[in-house]
Parts: C-alpha cells; structure tokens; sequence
C-alpha cells in the first residue's frame, strides 16, 4: 500500500479539476512572481503543483505519479523508517523545481506556471535511478527507463534555450535533478547500485 502517494494523487485531481470551473481559485494557487514578490504568498511555490491547464496536463502528470510515485514512497519508507519522507519529498520538489523559473522571473508580471510536472519528474528521476533498465512507456512506445532519462534531458534542455512552447522545461530539468540528488543524499549507496545495474543490464526489471 502507498497510502501518501494516492492521497497526493486524489488531492491533485479534485483542486485542479475544482479550479477548471473557478477563475478565482486558479488564480489564487497559480505561481505569479508579483504575488509573490509583493504580497508574501509563499505558498504559491507549492500550491501552483495542485492546478493544471486542461485534462490532458492532469491526465499524464497523474498517471505517471501513480505508477511510480508508489515505488518511491515505499523505497523511502523502508529507508528512513517514516511515512512523512515521501510527501517531504514530494513538496520540497514543487518548490525547487519552481525556484529558478521563479527567480528568472521574479519582476515579471506576465509570467505564470502551473501544473505538478517539476515533482512528477524528481520521482520519475528517482525511479530511474533505482531501476534503470525497467521497461516503460514513452508516448505507448516501450523504452528503457535509462534511455528515456538520457532523451528527457536532452530534449529538456534544447527546449528550454529554444523556448518555443509554453511548457516549463526548467521546472522538469530541476525537479529531475533534486530527485537524483534527495535519493543520493537519503542513501548514498544509490549510486554504486545504479552504477552496477547500467554495467550489467537486466531488460524489465
């Protein structure tokens, strides 16, 4: 059971599905720098990763919580002994994961970002770096979860110095570190395994 990493997904779901229908709440929980700059509302680092833009932002920032979100939270469970470790996790990834697209902006009135994509990458990051070689879906493609991060990134980082869209590529590039470096900081011993499992691979597990 991952009691936590259900609750964060059914919490995510109902505020953004509530704020699909309210203006005011949306733009109450969104990250806007001035908001945050002027008015003290810290809380915005955090509350800007329970809304999204549309259905299909939720859908897939959701599903891939709830298929790898569960292993992380037992994988910090069982090496810390505590159930807050997860959700700790999980918050902390909201708020650095925002923190350099917020600081690039900070002046910037125009500027806004929701949407859990920044968490979502640090536990898929530290998926990765526990299973490596584990077989996922990418876009109903199968991949190795280690190929995938190698493309991730590269594509993250092209797209963020293009800056053609309006995803936060940043966002997913920061969260995706903080999740390798909170699981190396949590259990330094990490490391050698992953780097004995990229040495020797094992398709699927």
């Amino acid at each position: 059971m991952t009691p936590i990493n259900l609750l964060l997904v059914a919490l995510t779901v109902i505020v953004s599905w509530v704020a699909f229908n309210n203006r005011k709440l949306a733009d109450r929980l969104v990250l806007w720098p001035p908001a945050i700059d002027r008015h003290r509302q810290y809380d915005r680092l955090l509350t800007y990763g329970f809304i999204h833009a549309d259905i299909g932002h939720l859908a897939f920032n959701m599903i891939t919580l709830f298929f790898f979100g569960g292993r992380i939270e037992a994988e910090m469970m069982r090496q810390t002994g505590s159930f807050l470790t997860y959700p700790l996790f999980y918050l902390a990834a909201l708020a650095v994961s925002i923190l350099p697209s917020y600081l690039k902006n900070q002046k910037n009135p125009n500027y806004l970002s929701l949407g859990a994509s920044g968490a979502v990458s640090a536990v898929l990051f530290a998926f990765i770096l526990l299973s490596p070689w584990t077989i996922i879906l990418v876009m109903f493609i199968p991949a190795p979860a280690i190929l995938y991060a190698v493309f991730y990134v590269g594509y993250s980082i092209w797209m963020d110095r293009k800056g053609s869209d309006n995803v936060n590529h940043s966002a997913h590039l920061a969260g995706a570190a903080f999740g390798v470096m909170f699981m190396l900081f949590m259990e330094p011993q990490v490391l050698q395994t992953f780097l004995e499992q990229v040495m020797h691979p094992r398709f699927g597990r």
